[in-house]
Formats: C-alpha cells, sequence, structure tokens
C-alpha cells in the first residue's frame, strides 16, 4: 500500500484539525546559507554497472550540504521528476512545515514546481536529507548534511563522510510474492539473536552495496597522513540494509550517535540499520592502506568496501580478518540529557511491531498499517514515553520526526528494534508542535504500513 503516495487527505490527520497545537514558525531573517536541488531523472555506473535512477543535481549520492551550525539554510528543490516529490531533513528538528512529509506537513511538490525550505542549522551533527515520497529513496535521492560545531568535543585534522548504501539497477518495487534471498535477522552485537535466516521478510533484488555511490569493485579511497586524527561520518542512507562496519587496523573512538555527542567509546565495529549515523574518530598510527567494510546483516550481497590510504602507499589494501568487539547501545554516554527527560513520564505508549497475517506483505504497529492507523496524541511539554516489542524475526530501524529522543543514556533519533521479542524504550521531550511521523526506516516496511503519526492536541 502507498503510505506516503496516492493518499488522499481524507486518510490522514488533517492540517485544519482545530485540537491541533499550532506549530512553530519557520525562521526568519535572511538566508546565510543559499543552495539548490533539482530532483531529476539521471544515469549512474559504479563500477561496470549502469542504471537509470532520480538524483539531486545528477549526483550520486547528492552532494553534501555542509554548514555552521546556527547558520540560516534556504534550499530551494526543483522538481523535474515526472511525479510529485519532497525533500526531508533526516534527523534535524526542523519546524513542521519544512519537515518534507507529503500530504502530513505539506502539499507533494508537482512536476516543474519549486519548493522553498528554510531553517535554522541547529544542532550540530551529522544528518542527510532524502525524498519521503514512496520508494524514491532507492532510486537514488539522497545526500548528506553535516552541521559542523563551533567548537567539537573532539580534536581532529581531517573529515570525511562516509555514506553506506544498497544498489537497485531498476526502479523499486513494493514487495510482494516470495523472498530474494536469504539473510540475518539478528542483531548480533547490538543485542539480537544472531541467529541468521530473516524468515518472514523480503529484500529487493540488489545488485550491491555502496560506499559513497562505488561498488566494492571499485571502491572510493579515503587518504591520510600518519599521525593524523581522522573524522568519519558514517552515514545509513540505505532503504532496507543494516550494516556491520569496522576497519582493519584500527580502533574507532565514537564520537557521536545520529549527530549528538557522547564520551567516546572505543570499539572495533558498529552495527547502524537505516537511517542511523555514527561519527568515529580514527588513530592514524598504522601506515598502509587498509580495508573499510560494511557487511550487511539482512542480506547476501557482497560487503560494501572502502580503502583508508596512507600517504606513499602503494600495496593492496588489507583485508579485515576481525570484527572484534562491537558497539552496543549501553556503550553511549551522551554529552549533556535534558533535565525534563528525568523521573517518570507523563505519557506512555506501550506498541508492538508485527507482521500482517494471512500471506499479505504489510508491517504493522499495534495491529494497525498506515495511513489507516490512530494517531498518537500527546500535548506540548510533555515527557513522552514509547515502548516498543518487536513480534516478529526481523529488525526494525524505528525514526521519530522532530525530535531527539534519550535512549538508556544517549540521544539519538533513530533506533534498532531487534526481533524476535527484543524491546527498546526510548523518552522524548514534546517541544515541537504539528503532526509528526514516527515510523520504521526500511523503506519496504515503511511502505507496507509500519508507520503512525504522532500529533499534538489540546486536551
Amino acid at each position: 500500500m502507498g503510505a506516503l503516495t496516492g493518499c488522499t487527505t481524507s486518510s490522514i490527520p488533517s492540517f485544519d484539525d482545530e485540537k491541533t497545537v499550532s506549530a512553530r514558525t519557520t525562521v526568519s531573517g535572511d538566508s546565510d546559507v543559499q543552495a539548490t536541488l533539482t530532483a531529476s531523472p539521471a544515469t549512474v555506473s559504479p563500477a561496470s554497472s549502469s542504471a537509470s535512477n532520480w538524483l539531486y543535481n545528477e549526483s550520486f549520492p547528492g552532494n553534501e550540504l555542509r554548514v555552521t551550525e546556527d547558520e540560516i539554510i534556504r534550499v530551494e528543490l526543483q522538481n523535474r521528476l515526472p511525479t510529485e516529490t519532497t525533500v526531508h531533513w533526516h534527523g534535524l528538528p526542523v519546524p513542521n512545515q519544512m519537515d518534507g512529509v507529503p500530504n502530513v506537513t505539506q502539499r507533494p511538490i508537482q512536476p516543474d514546481e519549486t519548493f522553498t525550505y528554510k531553517f535554522r542549522a541547529k544542532p550540530a551533527g551529522t544528518y542527510f536529507f532524502h525524498s519521503h515520497v514512496g520508494l524514491q529513496l532507492d532510486r537514488g535521492l539522497s545526500a548528506p548534511l553535516v552541521i559542523e560545531e563551533k567548537s567539537p568535543h573532539v580534536e581532529y585534522d581531517r573529515d570525511y563522510t562516509v555514506v553506506f548504501d544498497d544498489y537497485l539497477t531498476h526502479a523499486p518495487e513494493p514487495l510482494g510474492g516470495s523472498s530474494s534471498g536469504s539473510g540475518g535477522g539478528g542483531m548480533g552485537g547490538m543485542g539480537g539473536s544472531g541467529m541468521g535466516g530473516m524468515m518472514d521478510d523480503r529484500r529487493p533484488p540488489y545488485a550491491g552495496l555502496l560506499v559513497n555511490g562505488r561498488l566494492p569493485a571499485d571502491p572510493t579511497t579515503f587518504d591520510v597522513k600518519e599521525g593524523e586524527r581522522v573524522r568519519l561520518r558514517f552515514i545509513n542512507s540505505s532503504s532496507a540494509t543494516a550494516f556491520r562496519v569496522g576497519i582493519a587496523g584500527h580502533k574507532l573512538q565514537i564520537s557521536h550517535a545520529d549527530g549528538q555527542p557522547v564520551d567516546t567509546v572505543p570499539v572495533d565495529s558498529f552495527v547502524f540499520g537505516a537511517g542511523e549515523r555514527y561519527d568515529a574518530i580514527i588513530e592514524a598510527t598504522n601506515p598502509g592502506a587498509w580495508e573499510i567494510r560494511g557487511e550487511a546483516v539482512d542480506g547476501d550481497e557482497q560487503p560494501a568496501r572502502a580503502v583508508l590510504r596512507y600517504e606513499n602507499s602503494s600495496e593492496s589494501p588489507a583485508g579485515l580478518s576481525s570484527w572484534g568487539r562491537t558497539l552496543q547501545y549501553s556503550d553511549l554516554r551522551a554529552m549533556q540529557l535534558p533535565k525534563q527527560l528525568r523521573g517518570s513520564p507523563d505519557r506512555t505508549f506501550d506498541l508492538t511491531l508485527s507482521p500482517e497475517m494471512g500471506g499479505s506483505y504489510g508491517w504493522l504497529i499495534d495491529g494497525q498499517a498506515y495511513p489507516d492507523a490512530d494517531p498518537l496524541h500527546i500535548r506540548e511539554g510533555e515527557h513522552v514515553r514509547v515502548r516498543m516489542t518487536n513480534r516478529s524475526p526481523v529488525l526494525h530501524p524505528m525514526h521519530l520526526h522532530g525530535h531527539f529522543f534519550r535512549v538508556g543514556d544517549t540521544m539519538k533519533d533513530t533506533v534498532i528494534v531487534p526481533g524476535h521479542m527484543g524491546s527498546v524504550t526510548f523518552d522524548f521531550l514534546a517541544d515541537n508542535p504539528g503532526n509528526w511521523l514516527f515510523h520504521c526506516h526500511n523503506l519496504y516496511h515503511l511502505e507496507s504500513g509500519m508507520a503512525r503519526i504522532i500529533k499534538y492536541v489540546r486536551e
């Protein structure tokens, strides 16, 4: 079912509901950064492959937008696609009308129309932006958004963005019929069963896995000098792949989770689901050439691959031989937690994530499929708690628009709920009025119903 396209306004929360709390207004004043995005068809050719995709400014992935915190950004989207589109600023708590969810926060941008997004770049962090219409993300409509801190809590000499993605050579289609292959549904180091076999899930027929738009046969190279501290901003912009990531010959000092600063954590690898981001510092103290590896947790494609190469090194990269110690959510400690999220919540939702029964491909929250699902009502200023239990063998990276939430002792905006009765609890402060989408960031789960609207109301 088309969760975000083809919906009539009667099947979604109304813009004019009298009980809805007024959303924040957009920022005023002149913009500090201006950019134009043209969404249009284009051809991509990673390695020996070639495909017709839909891209921003004909780049794959889209060109990085990098700004400084507190700057005002103005982005004009020109739609040159044969259908409607929008842009969502993933992870950034923008004003509601800038959030880019069609028929929820804005009217879809029609072909040959232009829409202007304007918001303040705050807080600093590693984000990305992408279409939020149907399956368009899996056509290539995404790009990194980096908001640089004025005073970083970690020191570094060089800064790279590392984008992991999955790659289709044809237009994406809703999943149906039999599963396209094997895969592992366990979360391994992130607290799941590690049992393999996804059983009830299906997966698009991906032609490969990418780092910065390139397949393993033609990997991206990141150049470093011995003695440098290098910041790597890892983004999972995929539509249906959780990655396990490590770098041969180097430890990762995790410094940020979903863009938000944490006390540095030394690990050998991490797992992140679609929509999650981790920043890591590496010490360039082991000269040579080394593999950066991203293996699909839930697929059997050849691992994504890039190369970390020291100056004057010409040898073939050494491969990753072991995942070593893998990051756990419990390892993460935020530099600062909101005082309002201490103590007992004002409102709690207990939600069940499950597959649709009866042979149809569908994914449900509390037995309901979006858009035919009840909104979750909250009030401004509340401390809200959401408890999720996953009654499927499949992991779900759950993403909340417009807010950061507390998971354990860190702040995030996307969190993996492991399969096989895995459970996760998060808390957030209701400080950004509007109608906000809450959904699984596996695009095919979202498109099959795994979403709800979180709606601010007066009661």
